[in-house]
């Protein structure tokens, strides 16, 4: 069947950030029920793409959803949750935001009672000792509630995304849905190149060495690292990225305004100063996003929002099986 045929169900999003897992479980014919973020900038973005969805700004920890009844029953709770860290794993005591925020959408289960639940998260969660006390607890809460789980690791490139990007998955379901439950498979036989992807884009203002980069950038994009909210500009993440960009002619300490002009120069003896940028676009491209989402705030908080973001086609493929599942 046609998806655009398939019957809509409903999902509650948390932590949903700038939508990338709103909207590829909206592709899969999930429509939410309401969306919650805790940063004004993400519900902006949110609202501006889908005036129709219903966002809340506010705190995970803070929400009730006696006060949403909406949220009751709903088919299933999303949550691109922010990333754990293995030493908050190890010392619970010492319990960090990003464990709490975790407990928390757990404990969301109480309330809501949906008939799935994901989680997207770091992929160490899956299979790393250290996060061996975090894996404990959630299957003890998931099971006393009558819920079945699964953890696994999914690659983004397998799905449409032109980036080397892995994403731990939870999902979980009510009483015996989850033997019906399979892990979606690569949907290409060779992910999409960053030349592939973005060699238009860089052309797009009448660079005429575009076509020439994009062929040297023949490989998948390393992960978007989108740092920390707190402090710091827009960069494409940690040394050892910026190293792989730059094997594609790309400099990774900065995001662009715009694609390069015509007299942008393409000479390796500048260094940096003679490699290109990626533009906040860019990045969301490499993400998976369609062209037509925008991101609201400032450049740095737009490239955060895009580079935090889980890939939509990643959401995509994940909704379909959920659903699937669901529907047997």
């Amino acid at each position: 069947m046609e998806e655009s045929r398939l019957e809509r169900l409903g999902c509650l999003a948390v932590c949903a950030g700038a939508g990338g897992l709103a909207l590829g479980l909206e592709q899969a014919g999930f429509d939410p029920v309401m969306l919650l973020d805790n940063r004004d900038v993400a519900c902006e973005t949110l609202r501006a793409n889908r005036p129709e969805w219903k966002v809340l700004e506010a705190d995970l920890l803070d929400f009730d959803p006696v006060d949403h009844q909406a949220t009751y029953d709903v088919d299933l709770l999303a949550a691109g949750l922010p990333r754990v860290k293995a030493n908050a794993a190890v010392a619970r005591e010492n319990s960090a935001e990003e464990i709490r925020v975790l407990e928390a959408t757990i404990m969301l289960m109480h309330g809501v009672q949906p008939r799935a639940l994901l989680i997207e998260n770091v992929p160490d969660l899956v299979s790393r000792p250290a996060y061996e006390p975090i894996r404990a607890y959630v299957a003890t809460e998931l099971e006393h509630l009558g819920y079945r789980h699964r953890w696994f690791v999914l690659n983004a490139m397998d799905h449409g995304v032109p980036q080397d990007r892995k994403q731990g998955i939870l999902v979980a379901f009510k009483g015996d849905a989850i033997e019906d439950f399979t892990t979606p498979v690569p949907a290409a036989e060779r992910p999409l190149t960053v030349g592939e992807a973005l060699g238009a884009s860089m052309g797009a203002r009448g660079w005429p060495h575009a076509a020439d980069w994009a062929a040297q950038a023949d490989r998948v994009a390393p992960t978007l690292v989108g740092g920390s909210w707190n402090r710091g500009g827009a960069d494409l993440g940690p040394t050892g990225s910026k190293r792989s960009w730059a094997r594609m002619r790309v400099n990774g300490g900065t995001v662009a305004d715009a694609p390069p002009g015509p007299d942008f120069p393409w000479d390796l003896s500048l260094g940096v100063k003679g490699m290109v940028a990626l533009t906040v676009e860019q990045a969301a491209r490499l993400q998976g996003f369609p062209d037509d989402w925008r991101f609201a705030g400032r450049k740095t908080a737009r490239y955060r929002q895009a580079a935090h973001a889980s890939p939509p086609p990643v959401g995509r493929a994940l909704g379909l099986a959920i659903r699937a599942a669901l529907a047997r």
